[in-house]
């Protein structure tokens, strides 16, 4: 299977202005694939009057290809996981949607999070990602708590807040004053101890390994 390759085409109807189709011919070989793609390209424009986008159709292995979000790899067989790209693309979206200076409240980023993550999860349940939703949960609930710490701006706040949450007083006082940046904090253990993953999840923050388990029970 690692010799495998594929011809991509993006095709359009002439005159209509369809959104592309696109198609993926897995090959023995890649001689294979490259003589498939000679025969076929014709056949699509002058048979069947679909346009075939060169620029995007190329002949290359399964594990370089990029398909609907998509990449392939080996373990026995041929299975999926997120291409890089989409996981970059991923979180700069939920890098945007956390974004301490974008004036929203709590509900509109809970539902606007949840929105978006459970659409992602639900379009890449296929993919063999559970490490992957594992890593960018902990990255997702230190940037939830760095736009907490935000709202928490002034030293009395943060007190009262820490205290509540059951952090000593001493120790609640002592970051209620401190000058270190947002992100920094939100990696410490004051706030790993006082806004726990569960008090997230109670507050209605919506996490990927969780979708992406439901999903897969599911399917």
């Amino acid at each position: 299977m690692s010799r495998q390759a594929q011809v991509r085409f993006y095709e359009r109807q002439r005159g209509k202005f369809l959104l592309p189709t696109r198609l993926l011919i897995l090959c023995k070989s890649k001689r294979a694939a490259a003589r498939t793609m000679e025969n076929l390209v014709p056949y699509i424009e002058e048979k069947l009057f679909l346009k075939v986008n060169r620029e995007k159709s190329t002949v290359g292995y399964i594990r370089n290809v990029k398909f609907l979000g998509y990449s392939f790899y080996m373990k026995r067989e041929c299975r999926l996981r997120i291409h890089l790209k989409s996981v970059e693309k991923m979180r700069s979206k939920i890098r945007e949607l956390t974004s301490r200076s974008n004036g929203w409240g709590n509900t509109k980023r809970k539902e606007t999070l949840k929105q978006y993550i459970t659409g992602w999860v639900n379009y890449f349940k296929l993919a063999d990602m559970q490490t992957l939703m594992i890593e960018t949960d902990e990255w997702y609930r230190r940037r939830l708590r760095m736009v907490l710490w935000k709202q928490w701006k002034r030293v009395r706040t943060r007190l009262v807040n820490l205290t509540k949450l059951g952090i000593a007083k001493s120790k609640a006082r002592e970051y209620a004053n401190t000058r270190k940046g947002y992100w920094h904090i939100a990696n410490s253990w004051v706030l790993s101890t006082s806004v726990t993953n569960e008090r997230l999840k109670q507050a209605g923050y919506v996490f990927l390994t969780d979708c992406y388990l439901n999903a897969r029970k599911l399917n």
